[in-house]
């Protein structure tokens, strides 16, 4: 078998969100860049703009897992506390970042001031990667990853460093049963116990003519994939299957 996956937590962070004034597309995103990537996803949390609570819960993801990602709180408003909670969790003081500043002031010119040089402000002993633009750069702060929350600049910025979080893939396979779970549950469990490193999603669909269960097999170890989905569509009642996908 392969190793073990690199672990991420995402916290996002926003009252907006948590109020239901903004829709988080942000976690969704990176879930499906990360698991493409070879990275496991281990949790998500949604907090507010709160500096202790953001501290708190980064600083625990950052012991928990290999890679944290934040997005949201990022910005020149009176709620845009991410960076400061970072640092205050991790005990230590905000800074300008020196790149960052010369950037903004290249920016803006004679229309600096102290609202638009807030977006140099970082945790002290923080990196900046990436190249290019101020709306391209990462802000690190030891395994913690920062974003701000709007999804365009997030997406640019993630795909500016994304090469560097791969990991070997996970093998997927998908049938679609057309039996229920009641008829499925003994089929899944043996497999599971025959194949206890397997990664296996049963998932009931309503209201669909063709088939009643997406089933999911995942491995990183291609051959181990390939017998437990041979084993799986084996032991499958005739004619239960509706289509197979394999990638």
């Amino acid at each position: 078998m392969s190793s073990i996956s690199k672990t991420a937590g995402i916290v996002i962070i926003g009252n907006e969100v948590l109020s239901g004034k903004t829709q988080d597309t942000n976690s969704y995103f990176l879930c499906t860049e990360l698991r493409a990537l070879g990275v496991e996803v281990c949790r998500v949390s949604v907090i507010p703009d709160e500096i202790e609570l953001i501290g708190k819960e980064v600083v625990s993801f950052s012991r928990a897992f290999d890679l944290v990602f934040t997005t949201g709180g990022v910005g020149p408003t009176h709620d845009d506390v991410t960076m400061a909670g970072i640092a205050h969790g991790f005990g230590v003081k905000v800074i300008r970042h020196p790149e960052l500043e010369r950037r903004l002031r290249q920016r803006h010119g004679a229309n600096i001031n102290e609202a638009r040089l807030r977006m140099a402000e970082v945790p002290e002993g923080a990196e900046l990667l990436g190249e290019g633009s101020l709306y391209s750069s990462v802000v690190k702060m030891r395994n913690v990853y920062i974003f701000p929350g709007i999804p365009k600049i997030l997406h640019e910025r993630f795909a500016a460093v994304k090469e560097s979080f791969r990991e070997a893939p996970f093998h997927l396979r998908v049938v679609y049963v057309k039996e229920g779970e009641g008829t499925l549950a003994s089929i899944l469990n043996e497999l599971l116990a025959r194949y206890p490193k397997l990664l296996l999603g049963s998932y009931p669909v309503i209201d669909n003519p063709e088939y009643k269960v997406k089933v999911t097999l995942e491995s990183k170890d291609a051959e181990y994939c390939r017998q437990a989905f041979s084993t799986l569509l084996s032991a499958l009642p005739k004619g239960a299957i509706h289509r197979i996908e394999e990638s």
